[in-house]
């Protein structure tokens, strides 16, 4: 495997585990705010994305090459409204977007076909959790503002449940 390409996978594990660490903040948000679906749903994301991490962390390995974990920093988000966690999420996710963007160009660039394919799935993965993330800012705006409408997303973000990945490596 390409030396560079080694590298920003093995800095993606990192950022994997920073978003489980940032969904993890966002769930702490939402539970004292007394929204438990919210809450529910940043949960499961984060450990999605700790799954997401853990996929490229055995990539490496059955790749012979060495993982090296790096500190993972504190998310700094301030929020001051039930649809800041939501905005900061979506943007997140577009910055994850363009990190895994740019890992594929780079395995592009070296010819490394395996690693492009298990890249596809990432890539798809990303389309998803954007499509996600705007769909929860778009419910927010339209119903975010009444009671009523307030509650039934909460109770529909409340029966998400996790799902693991499926990927073979």
């Amino acid at each position: 495997m390409n030396e560079k390409v080694a590298k920003l996978i093995n800095e993606q594990i990192n950022h994997e585990f920073y978003s489980a660490y940032l969904y993890l903040d966002f769930a702490n948000y939402y539970a004292a705010a007394g929204l438990d679906g919210f809450e529910n749903w940043y949960r499961v994301q984060a450990r999605e994305e700790q799954d997401h991490g853990m996929l490229f962390f055995q990539y490496l390995h059955n790749n012979g090459q060495q993982v090296t974990l790096e500190s993972i920093r504190k998310p700094d988000k301030d929020f001051r409204s039930a649809m800041d966690p939501l905005k900061a999420g979506l943007e997140h996710e577009k910055l994850v977007t363009s990190l895994i963007n740019i890992i594929y160009a780079a395995a592009h660039e070296d010819h490394d076909y395996r690693t492009m394919q298990v890249l596809d799935w990432f890539v798809k993965e990303q389309g998803e959790e954007e499509k996600n993330a705007a769909d929860l800012v778009t419910k927010m705006e339209l119903f975010g503002g009444d009671a009523k409408g307030l509650y039934m997303l909460n109770s529909e973000l409340k029966a998400r449940t996790y799902a693991a990945p499926s990927l073979t490596l």
